[in-house]
Parts: C-alpha cells; structure tokens; sequence
C-alpha cells in the first residue's frame, strides 16, 4: 500500500509544504539522502501545541504535535520529490525536540509520537535512528521540533 493510500486510509491528507520561519530551506537533498529541516507542529498555519513539557504541555499532547510534525517533513519530502511520495526508501533518522520542564526526563517518550507514526504509516521502512532531546525553549514557543533523513531513489 502507498504511502498515500495509507494516510487515506487513516483520514489524513499531507498538508501543504510549512514555509521556513527563519533564513533556510525546507530540504535539501544530498545523494540518496533528503535532509528535511526541522518541523514545527504547525497546522493551518498555526502552532497546535506551545509550552513546556509536562507542566504546560500533556505528553500525550506533545506526542500529537510531534505526529503533526511528522505530516508536514512528509509534506516537504513530497515537494522536494517533484510530488512523487513512492521515492521514498525509508527514515534513516530523526531528532526530536522537546521544550522540556528542568526536572523532565521523557524526551523519549514524547519522540515516541513520531517514531511510533512513521512506523506506522510505512511500516519496516520507517524503522529509524533517533535522538531525543530536551530544551530549554524552541522557535515561537513550539513544544515539539522534529528533524528527519529520508533515503528516496
């Protein structure tokens, strides 16, 4: 099943490809590998989930932000691969942020709401490496940042 058959299939459609907030590009592709610039968990145009976690911010509310960020890196991936989704190989890796509270320690857990998507929605080849990490704030106040390295052909 596609990528695409397999979001349907959820009720989901990618959104448009997020415009840069800062000075970069969305992607960029080096060999095999696109690089997709970390993904804020915006939606509509607007940020879902801003704050600390857990004090501002559930981790269950975190892990749907980082789902969003997910949808649109597919939605960049997508653009960088001229609309043509069945190019994708597989995740190689991402990077997960998380505006942490000072005593919490379940970037992890909070990761697991990307991770545990793209599994998901690709199955085996969603399979990734990862970091987790805790920060003390991130662009506009967004709860979740997710990087990600796909392999297309």
């Amino acid at each position: 099943m596609s990528l695409e058959s397999k979001l349907e299939q959820l009720g989901l459609t990618l959104p448009e490809a997020p415009k840069p907030v800062a000075a970069y590009i969305p992607a960029v592709t080096s060999g095999k590998q696109v690089i997709v610039s970390g993904q804020l968990p915006m939606q509509n145009g607007e940020l879902i989930s801003t704050g600390k976690i857990p004090s501002q911010v559930s981790i269950e509310d975190a892990q749907a932000a980082a789902r969003q960020c997910v949808l649109n890196a597919l939605a960049v991936l997508k653009a960088e691969l001229q609309g043509d989704l069945s190019r994708l190989v597989r995740v190689v890796r991402i990077g997960a942020f998380v505006q942490s509270d000072d005593d919490f320690y379940g970037q992890p857990q909070v990761a697991n709401g990307a991770s545990e998507f793209l599994l998901e929605l690709l199955g085996d080849a969603g399979r990734h490496a990862r970091a987790a990490v805790g920060v003390n704030a991130l662009p506009l106040n967004a709860s979740v940042e997710v990087e990600f390295t796909f392999e297309a052909d």
